[in-house]
């Protein structure tokens, strides 16, 4: 078996370690915006599968039609199982963030109905920006409003509480500045 030198050794160590690292560790936000017209992968008329009620809980939220998801999604987990998905969005045009929540189907199957918000967390005021609220739910896409918060970092913050829960479930989408 032949072998390297130490300082060959641990570059091929390094390079193989950063190999295993999923495409989703980079920073979020610290790439370009998408070019327009280009792909923008997750746009505000096709992040949820169910798209008539998504477009409906997005006019209601008056979310730009140009918006698109920035950093990477949160998972919302109930007892050891995910249950709900939390991203952040932002509209160049409108120049405003918007948090996304979406309950999935095994979740909504087992509950009558539930309690749930979104917003953006501005982590410069420490404060939840465009909050929307739902008591008694059984929907399964919400928005935040408009959040004038594109200077400042922030993240999508997303919480849903089952019937008879004490606790409230929550998760954020990753940090973006």
């Amino acid at each position: 078996m032949r072998t390297l030198p130490p300082v060959k050794g641990a570059l091929v160590a390094a390079a193989c370690a950063l190999a295993l690292l999923p495409a989703g560790a980079a920073q979020a936000g610290s790439g370009p915006a998408p070019a327009p017209g280009g792909d923008r992968g997750a746009t505000a008329m096709n992040a949820a599968p169910e798209s008539s009620p998504f477009e409906d809980s997005a006019r209601q939220a008056r979310v730009c039609a140009d918006a698109y998801q920035i950093g990477s999604t949160g998972h919302i987990k109930r007892k050891g199982h995910v249950i709900a998905s939390v991203k952040q969005f932002y509209s160049p045009r409108c120049k405003r963030n918007y948090g996304y929540l979406y309950v999935w189907k095994s979740f909504r199957q087992k509950h009558p109905h539930w309690s749930t918000n979104i917003a953006v967390y501005d982590f410069k005021t420490h404060k939840l920006v465009g909050l929307r609220s739902w008591n008694r739910t059984k929907a399964a896409s919400f928005w935040s409003y408009p959040a004038d918060t594109v200077r400042h970092c922030t993240a999508a913050r997303g919480v849903v509480r089952a019937p008879g829960d004490s606790k409230q479930n929550f998760a954020y989408s990753s940090k973006r500045c």
